[in-house]
């Protein structure tokens, strides 16, 4: 399995990064308020050490009620720290969760009215980390990692303030003791990181061999290659078990080299400060206060390299998620289109068409053609000769690089796109139902739609019989993607949503392709009903669907070859038609 790159910080990644804080924009006042609690909070902190010292050296103070003014001014700190650090918490978790909301919505709002050529190029499981893995990174970031970060900016160089001010010579001591320990960190540090990388790549490898079994079970029983995926697994689980020992060997060493470096600095840092207190060169107090903020700066740069490595993943989430919102959507309607009123008469003018990812292969060759409104014209062809490319273009999920297509004399491209398109229907081969009940499947057609409408739209599609058949009727929940129902019940679904919908044009795109003979004829029925009065396109595989189409258009290799009713075209010698329909009988 290929290791994945490790995307690099640069100015670019991070002027592009920035742009994500346009969604704290709203909630800017908490978000400064927030921000001044955290400054607060951590200039108090740091006066902590210095005070506690001065408790510890008030105890040989001559001065009456030294200990107990110190007592109380230490009190006052933890007081303080205890306010600003609840503010801080609910401030910053308060402006995350409000800004995030906000960054999902639109994110998922430009992701559903991408173009369908952004979803050609993307997996769905990409788009999907993409609005929940890359957002939650970005949750840590804004409650946690940015408060961090902003501390030790506080931290560090006020801190090295303090040590210099208690004792210079003993800082000196110490910045030339502690990079050894930094030394061993550093080194040790990249390889169990490493390691630990290519672990959870081992397992994300496993994990996927599961994902690919379970979705293909069938395919796995059916050649009895259990043996086979067992052997695959084991394999990928083994190389994690083996690179995960290693990982802890490694590790075993590192926090054993670790714990004699640093405690034989601190005993080093400790045996020099004693050495200056007998040279009353510091007091124990001060001893005290130094080793303090040596912790405090210890723990700093320690987390450093941490943070760093989170702040790394949110830019590089934070990229990707600007990659979806700084792309071009379509023109729709997200309010719910208006509604237009079209007879429904078609033109497609000498239309070349190539898919934006294969620009070299064209699929449409000066593809002309006209329908009328109320007629049936039927397309069919070989495999790949671009019938179901007409109906994508009429949808605009696409546009043609050449050509025009025209609605009752309009071109298409004058409509607005969800008005046009809501004059449509679509009934495709392969059915996606959503995995609620039959009902808000129907309803999807219409939302919105009363219980008789989709009562009689069920009916009208030869739907109602399979549907009265179960017990909670159109209450009944269909699995994810309509799982629990066969592909003739499907297909009648899909077509209950298209009555429902009433639409001018209708495309039918090889809806009974994949159907026994049974429900082809149920389907075919409920199609009939469905195509009467209405401009329908009817990509078909099956010719004894379409011989009554108004007109049958043959394509190959992206041309039109033959046009005619079906018994003109059956009388043309040698025609593909007439081909096609001869290879069908005999294959009956």
């Amino acid at each position: 399995m290929a290791r994945k790159k490790r995307n690099k910080v640069s100015k670019e990644s991070i002027k592009k990064a920035m742009r994500v804080f346009r969604f704290i924009k709203p909630f800017r006042i908490a978000f400064t308020f927030g921000m001044l609690v955290l400054i607060i909070s951590s200039v108090v902190t740091m006066a902590f050490p210095k005070v506690l010292g001065d408790l510890i050296d008030s105890a040989n103070s001559s001065e009456e009620n030294a200990v107990n003014n110190i007592t109380i001014i230490l009190i006052s700190i933890f007081l303080i720290i205890a306010i600003m650090s609840f503010f801080r918490i609910y401030l910053f978790g308060y402006v995350t969760q409000k800004s995030l909301a906000l960054l999902r919505t639109e994110t998922y709002k430009h992701l559903i009215s991408s173009p369908m050529n952004f979803f050609s190029q993307k997996r769905v499981g990409e788009l999907s980390s993409r609005i929940t893995n890359d957002i939650a990174l970005l949750e840590e970031t804004f409650t946690t990692t940015i408060a961090e970060i902003i501390r030790q900016m506080i931290t560090i160089p006020v801190g090295l303030f303090f040590l210099m001010f208690i004792s210079f010579r003993l800082t000196v001591f110490m910045i030339a003791v502690i990079p050894v320990v930094a030394l061993i960190g550093i080194f040790f540090g990249k390889y169990i990181k490493k390691l630990s990388k290519n672990a959870q790549d081992d397992i994300a490898e496993s994990n996927g061999v599961v994902d690919e079994t379970l979705h293909g079970i069938a395919s796995v029983k059916a050649y009895a290659n259990e043996f086979f995926e067992i052997a695959r697994y084991k394999k990928s689980i083994d190389s994690s078990v083996t690179t995960s020992v290693k990982r802890a060997r490694w590790r075993g060493v590192f926090i054993g080299l670790i714990m004699f470096a640093a405690g034989s600095a601190i005993v080093s840092i400790i045996w020099y400060g004693l050495h200056m207190v007998q040279m009353e060169e510091i007091t124990i107090g001060g001893l005290l206060q130094f080793a303090i903020y040596s912790a405090i700066l210890g723990a700093a740069f320690g987390g450093s390299a941490e943070l760093f490595s989170k702040l790394q993943k949110s830019i590089g989430a934070t990229e990707h998620l600007m990659d979806i919102l700084e792309g071009t959507p379509e023109n729709i309607s997200l309010e719910g289109p208006k509604k237009i009123t079209i007879d429904g008469n078609i033109e497609f003018n000498n239309i070349d068409f190539s898919y934006p990812s294969r620009r070299d292969i064209q699929v449409l060759k000066s593809i002309s053609f006209s329908v009328k409104k109320g007629k049936q014209i039927a397309f069919v062809g070989p495999s790949g000769s671009g019938k179901t490319t007409i109906g994508a273009l009429l949808f605009r999920f696409y546009n043609p690089e050449s050509g025009s297509i025209m609605i009752d004399g309009k071109n298409i491209n004058d409509f607005q796109l969800s008005e046009i398109r809501n004059q449509m229907a679509l009934v495709p081969q392969d059915v996606m139902l959503f995995g609620g009940s039959i009902k808000e499947n129907i309803e999807y057609g219409k939302p919105g739609a009363t219980e008789e409408e989709i009562f009689e739209a069920a009916k009208q599609a030869n739907a109602l019989e399979f549907i009265e058949s179960f017990p909670e009727k159109l209450e009944t929940l269909v699995g994810d993607r309509g799982v629990q129902l066969s592909g003739g019940q499907k297909q009648r679904i899909a077509i209950a949503r298209a009555i429902l919908k009433n639409p001018s044009i209708l495309v039918l795109d090889e809806a009974t392709s994949a159907l026994d003979s049974e429900s082809e004829r149920l389907v075919q029925e409920a199609l009939d009903r469905l195509m009467k009065g209405r401009t329908s396109l009817v990509i078909a595989h099956r010719l004894s669907t379409i011989k009554n189409a108004d007109n049958i258009v043959v394509l190959d290799n992206g041309k039109i070859k033959e046009t005619g009713t079906h018994s003109e075209l059956i009388q043309l010698e040698n025609g593909i038609y007439k081909n096609l329909s001869t290879l069908q009988l005999t294959a009956v």
